[in-house]
């Protein structure tokens, strides 16, 4: 019989925050795979688990590291997942060794815990029953433009991670695509002793990251899109007279007019009926 795939969370600073489950977890599994070795024997000889066998996974070896992975779950080991920090997938090495595994028919499961994307979520007091994670935005060129362009539109509330390095930049290109006033939260060292939580504008935050030297690791979290002001009867009828100019009927303009700016089909049909 395979074994199990166990990914484990693990503490995002605050090595309090281990639960008891991982910690069992990891002195039953057979081997470990983990970032940095160093890392994470820091952190489990603080709980006495040292002289585990460890599998690196990081963004160079998770591809080949897959195959070793899958291979000793299949001769019947219980092989344990962790991050530098947080939990396994989740901008960090996992997903590609989870694909594999349920591939081959082994079975996966995890002992959770913390997650930054959570946790700053939670503390931000922007709304929480609807988000969409980001991750790290592309660094350059027009994936860049295109990210920033769909995250300014988003009705949702958007939570992102960057580095310190680039925290002014990506600041500076949402209060560009997104407005200076739009609501955001910058989240610093979450759960360690220089944990900082900005809740501001998206200018004051630009203003900050150029007076101060970031440090540590940001979580982000971005207010939503407020909802398109209605169009007025007048935009809508300049609209309509564009379509019917380009030869459309009444009754396809009025329904194209209607998509596009989100009125009653109805209203816009009246209108155009009224249009000579």
């Amino acid at each position: 019989m395979s074994g199990t795939l166990v990914l484990i969370a693990t503490p995002i600073g605050n090595l309090g925050d281990l639960s008891p489950r991982a910690i069992a977890a990891i002195s039953e599994c057979d081997a470990l795979c983990c970032e940095d070795t160093r890392r994470t024997g820091l952190m489990l000889n603080h709980f006495g688990l040292a002289g585990k066998t460890y599998i690196v996974v990081n963004e160079h070896t998770e591809h080949d590291a897959s195959r070793e992975v899958v291979e000793r779950l299949l001769a019947g080991e219980t092989i344990g997942l962790v991050t530098d920090a947080g939990t396994p997938g989740i901008s960090d090495p996992g997903e590609r060794i989870v694909r594999a595994a349920i591939a081959s028919g082994i079975e996966v499961s995890a002992i959770p815990g913390p997650a930054a994307v959570i946790m700053a979520l939670i503390v931000s007091g922007l709304p929480t029953s609807r988000f969409v994670f980001e991750g790290f935005i592309p660094r350059s060129g027009q994936e860049r433009s295109s990210v920033l362009t769909e995250i300014a539109a988003e009705r949702r509330t958007v939570v992102m991670y960057e580095a310190p390095h680039r925290l002014e930049r990506t600041l500076a290109d949402l209060e560009v695509a997104c407005g200076p006033l739009r609501r955001i939260v910058v989240a610093r060292e979450l759960t360690k002793l220089h944990e900082e939580i900005r809740r501001t504008s998206l200018h004051e935050a630009v203003q900050h990251a150029r007076n101060q030297e970031p440090r540590g690791e940001y979580v982000l979290v971005l207010e939503g899109a407020l909802p398109p002001e209605p169009a007025t009867e007048e935009q809508l009828e300049e609209a309509l007279r564009r379509e019917l100019a380009n030869g459309m009927s009444k009754r396809d303009a009025a329904a194209k007019v209607a998509l596009t700016y989100g009125a009653p089909k109805r209203l816009v049909y009246e209108l155009a009926l009224r249009l000579s």
